[in-house]
């Protein structure tokens, strides 16, 4: 049994328990993040905590009042659940004020949910799918216009992926204006003429945080690196493809909507920058 943290207290997951007029429970009122672990240290953690008080500040969302001892909690949880490898999962609500309304609740007689658990992922690295690359379709970005604050807004998500299976496949990329913006979880890219190009950042996507520290590897390593949108066909046409998140890394994509982009396999760029990711991400991990 899970030991999680609810608003200052650890508990049994069994013991756990928040408002049913929690406004995340009601109106999708929260933001959230997701840490690695690897090695049973936290990868990213800084860039993590970093999002997480922006998409706060955006939604003029009060801080928890543990928001100083977010580290500590993580290294807590890790330590107590004795995950090696896996992930960390934060919300924050806007909480409850014993009601629903659409108005939101005064932030200074009601405080904000905050909420963590872990979920253990055994060889978190050494996922056989790097090996064999994912298959993607393309559908409609159906969703709202501040992709840019990661808030627990996913059911057009969740659909995106349970369409990918329904096909086959493994993962949906989001089309708009016969663009695409990004994956149902994640960062969307392709190479063409050992060129990287990924949507550039705005509200349009959401801002990874292991697209940053990809990018930055990617440039020191000498590749280069274009911004800007592209298009499903250009996406189609591709040499490679890959995507980025925190729980994926850098994901080889070797089919969008049935086409075959190369010779099937994960290329060279994304399996270089993959290997560079998860070499030197431990390196700083906390």
């Amino acid at each position: 049994m899970r030991t999680v943290y609810v608003n200052g207290d650890y508990l049994p997951e069994t013991e756990a328990k928040i408002s049913i007029f929690d406004r995340a429970f009601l109106m999708a009122d929260g933001v959230y993040e997701v840490t690695s672990v690897l090695g049973g240290k936290l990868i990213d953690f800084a860039g993590h905590l970093t999002r997480l008080e922006r998409s706060l500040n955006e939604l003029n969302m009060k801080k928890p009042v543990a928001f100083d001892d977010l580290l500590e909690i993580h290294r807590e949880l890790v330590r107590v659940n004795e995950i090696e490898d896996g992930l960390v999962y934060l919300q924050v609500t806007r909480g409850s004020d014993g009601d629903r309304d659409f108005v939101f609740p005064d932030p200074e007689t009601t405080e904000p949910t905050l909420v963590l658990f872990t979920q253990s992922k055994p060889g978190l690295a050494q996922s056989p799918q790097a090996e064999k690359g994912m298959k993607i379709i393309s559908i409609d970005d159906l969703r709202w216009g501040r992709r840019d604050i990661k808030t627990v807004q996913l059911l057009y998500p969740s659909m995106g992926k349970m369409m990918a299976k329904k096909a086959g496949c493994d993962d949906a990329w989001m089309i708009e204006d016969g663009h695409v913006t990004e994956g149902t979880s994640n960062n969307a890219y392709i190479v063409k003429g050992n060129k990287i190009i990924t949507r550039q950042l705005s509200n349009d996507i959401l801002h990874g945080i292991t697209r940053a520290a990809v990018l930055r590897f990617a440039r020191e390593a000498q590749m280069e690196v274009e911004e800007r949108p592209f298009t499903i066909d250009e996406a189609k046409a591709a040499d490679e493809g890959f995507i980025t998140s925190a729980s994926a890394f850098v994901m080889p994509v070797v089919e969008i909507d049935g086409q075959t982009l190369g010779d099937g396999a994960p290329g060279p760029v994304a399996r270089r920058l993959r290997e560079i990711y998860l070499d030197e991400s431990l390196k700083t991990a906390v």
